[in-house]
């Protein structure tokens, strides 16, 4: 996805549903929150998952899944889509929501996308530990858009078993980390 592209999302989203902010939650918030080139695996999602801010019945996230969701007329016409989520849909470190990024311009019409900062991204992702988000957190650590040692502090703020931690330290010293 193209920052162009997800800033079409976050101001289809707005408009949908009435709000002037929500948060990028998934992979697609590096394009949000990172200026300059991106390894091409962190763009090649279609998806976005955006995080209402204030949806205690979950009915904007049937809005967002039903007119810009996957396979919507807005996903066949652009050839993207989002996904509305809860937050707890990623595991996030303590204080996350002090260092989300803001996107705003013109282009998402005065809306704005909270883009989750990169080091916390790549917790989330190390964290849910699926092949291809391992994929992406090596390509984001090779491309120097986080530090390994912050990567660690932060899993040290979240509820990741001393397991969990082992297996991520283990996952930064084979990606050149710490």
């Amino acid at each position: 996805m193209r920052r162009d592209q997800l800033e079409h999302l976050i101001r289809a989203a707005g408009a949908i549903l009435g709000d002037d902010e929500l948060i990028v939650i998934g992979s697609q918030s590096i394009v949000g929150s990172t200026d300059g080139p991106l390894p091409p695996i962190t763009t090649l999602s279609i998806g976005a998952d955006l995080l209402p801010l204030d949806d205690p019945d979950g009915e904007k996230l049937d809005l967002i899944d039903g007119t810009i969701g996957e396979l919507s007329m807005f996903h066949d016409t652009f050839g993207i889509y989002a996904r509305g989520v809860v937050p707890t849909t990623a595991r996030l470190p303590e204080g996350w929501r002090d260092r989300l990024i803001p996107l705003r311009d013109e282009n998402t019409h005065r809306v704005t996308g909270l883009c989750l900062d990169p080091t916390d991204l790549v917790v989330s992702k190390l964290l849910a530990r699926r092949p291809k988000d391992i994929d992406f957190c090596t390509a984001v650590l090779g491309a120097g858009l986080v530090r390994p040692e912050d990567v660690l502090s932060r899993v040290a703020a979240t509820d990741a078993t001393p397991a969990e931690i082992e297996h991520i330290e283990g996952l930064l010293r084979r990606a050149g980390g710490s």
